[in-house]
């Protein structure tokens, strides 16, 4: 509050000492302050409703100009990822506005950073820049006469370097990325046609590496085994160690006499895997003549149970803490519950429902909400909407993966379809 009135932004933005310009993501200018009114040398009338690269194109007659190449790269990321990009310096010449066809060599140094809407999409860009031309040339001044240009050619080349190393850098954390995406895919299990069942998983948008989350979905003599799990740490070794502690569970979990013992199991083989401490998994099993679920949680996120008339309830009386910190000795619970023909259960990794500053309740609430509404239509359409509006396009720091079971039928009775994606 100012004077008991509401701050006005508005004149606070225009009265910034920084130049600033705020982009719509199609990069139009969508409102600018008199900061950067003055080092363009434009009207608010030449550059409000218009694209940035229509309004200040490179130089024609420099055949090596690149930095409107190197914005719209910096700009289009910072879209894409929802984080911000600071830009080496950048020589981005302007048009003289009372002459053209004449070029001024501008020297520049770029913040972009994004603003999000409350779904976690990028709703605007925030376009700072800072005018170093006269600094570069103050320095070579006084360096010597015909310095100037030698500083200002040693600066833009070095700027130019970190530029081409930053994106080096950028493309090797993404084929790091690919190589973990593929190895993680290749350890999940094959889709199996006995199941009206959808599984997806969606890598963070805004990482370079990926989380180790796993699914499994197999049947034993007895009955149907679901279980979900996430690795703490990210990359390769996440997804190495994710593969190993899968492979455990699904191993354990044909011979266990339930969920608790197939879970102990796996803490135990847990210990002897370097990586795996604090790993936080799930596990249920589907009696399918009894209409009965059995589960148990080793420090994991409580699976979602849907009643056909739409009361959700999330199974979270068997919970423990994560593989290797409980205490020894000491019997992992499980719980049981029945449930109706039709029902649809739920299992998922945080990315679904957890978000920074937020409670855990405000996203459970969200899944029972997004469930109970959706719960009709066929489990790949219910997995669709479920990521559609629970996962932010952008924003999201952890992967998400998630099953949906419809309760139906027999195990070893053909239902329906498994997909997966």
């Amino acid at each position: 509050m100012v004077n008991g009135s509401a701050i006005n932004y508005r004149a606070v933005f225009h009265a910034l000492p920084g130049a600033v310009a705020l982009l719509a993501p199609d990069l139009v200018y969508l409102d600018v302050n008199e900061a950067y009114l003055s080092v363009s040398g434009r009207t608010r009338e030449e550059l409000v409703g218009r694209r940035l690269f229509d309004v200040f194109p490179d130089n024609p007659n420099d055949p090596e100009a690149t930095g409107s190449q190197n914005l719209r790269a910096s700009l289009e990321r910072v879209v894409a990822t929802g984080e911000r990009d600071t830009m080496a310096l950048q020589r981005y010449d302007v048009e003289d506005p009372e002459r053209p066809g004449v070029w001024q060599e501008r020297y520049w140094s770029p913040v972009n950073v994004p603003v999000l809407a409350s779904d976690g999409s990028v709703a605007l860009l925030v376009h700072r820049v800072e005018e170093v031309t006269e600094l570069i040339r103050a320095r070579g001044a006084r360096s010597g006469p015909g310095s100037t240009h030698v500083l200002e050619s040693e600066l833009y080349t070095r700027a130019r370097e970190l530029q081409e190393l930053n994106e080096r850098l950028r493309q090797a954390h993404a084929r790091e990325r690919e190589v973990a995406l593929h190895l993680q895919e290749a350890m999940l299990p094959a889709p199996s046609p006995h199941h009206r069942a959808a599984v997806r998983y969606r890598p963070a948008a805004a990482a370079l590496n990926v989380c180790g989350d796993w699914y499994d979905l197999v049947d034993t003599p007895a009955c149907t085994v679901v279980a979900v799990g996430d690795v703490v740490g990210h990359g390769l070794g996440a997804a190495g160690v994710m593969g190993q502690l899968r492979s455990a569970l699904s191993a354990a979990s044909l011979v266990a006499e339930g969920p608790a013992q197939a879970l102990e199991v796996l803490g135990l083989y847990a210990r002897s895997v370097a990586g795996a401490e604090s790993t936080t998994a799930v596990s249920v099993f589907i009696d399918w003549n009894s209409r009965t679920l059995t589960y148990s949680s080793a420090g994991h996120l409580p699976p979602a149970l849907c009643d056909p008339d739409g009361t959700v309830v999330f199974l979270d009386r068997a919970t423990d803490p994560p593989l290797g910190a409980r205490p020894e000795h000491a019997p992992r619970p499980q719980a049981r519950t029945d449930f109706t023909e039709g029902s649809l259960l739920v299992l998922y990794t945080d990315g679904l429902v957890e978000r920074r500053r937020e409670d855990i309740d405000t996203g459970l609430g969200r899944l029972a909400d997004a469930l109970a509404r959706h719960r009709a239509a066929d489990p790949g359409a219910i997995a669709d909407a479920l990521l559609a509006e629970l996962v932010p396009p952008v924003g999201v720091t952890d992967d998400t993966v998630l099953v949906v079971l419809r309760l139906e039928g027999q195990a070893d009775t053909p239902t329906g379809l498994h997909e997966h994606a």
